[in-house]
């Protein structure tokens, strides 16, 4: 909670929203989904890979020609992610990726004992990667457009 007036600078958060077509976004719908900025960083490169367009800042549209290479990107991360077998190879794997080591800092945050509890937290990741994987197969099974729009 923050006890303060900001701007939209001070947004940290990326909306996936399905609810759009295919020239219109609706903000912030209501069966939008988000995720934190400094959480999302750690698949943005399977966003990237799948639309050179993506633009972190500006509504990305990932439609039936781009969910399919997204969702491939995204079952690759989870393979590597699957594949961490200890602390140290989670910690090399996060901090390999843009703004890993802030990421990194967040988990310690939040959880002091991140070197003993590490596994608990890579397991929430793949949570959060299949879910993204399941969000490009409903939009791509509905034919709808996913738009990615960070803030």
């Amino acid at each position: 909670m923050r006890l303060e007036i900001y701007d939209a600078k001070a947004l940290n958060f990326v909306e996936l929203n399905y609810t759009g077509g295919n020239e219109t976004l609706v903000r912030c719908d209501k069966e939008s989904k988000y995720i934190d900025s400094v959480v999302f960083n750690l698949y943005s490169p399977c966003f990237e890979n799948a639309n050179k367009l993506y633009e972190y800042y500006g509504p990305t549209k990932y439609n039936s020609r781009k969910l399919i290479p997204l969702r491939n990107e995204l079952i690759s991360h989870r393979e590597g992610l699957a594949k961490l077998n200890s602390y140290h190879s989670f910690e090399k794997h996060i901090s390999s990726h843009f703004l890993g080591a802030e990421l990194l800092e967040e988990l310690k945050k939040s959880d002091p004992d991140l070197a003993e509890n590490w596994k608990t937290c890579l397991d929430k990741l793949l949570l959060i990667n299949n879910e993204l994987i399941r969000l490009c197969e409903k939009c791509a099974d509905e034919e709808r457009i996913l738009w990615v729009v960070g803030y």
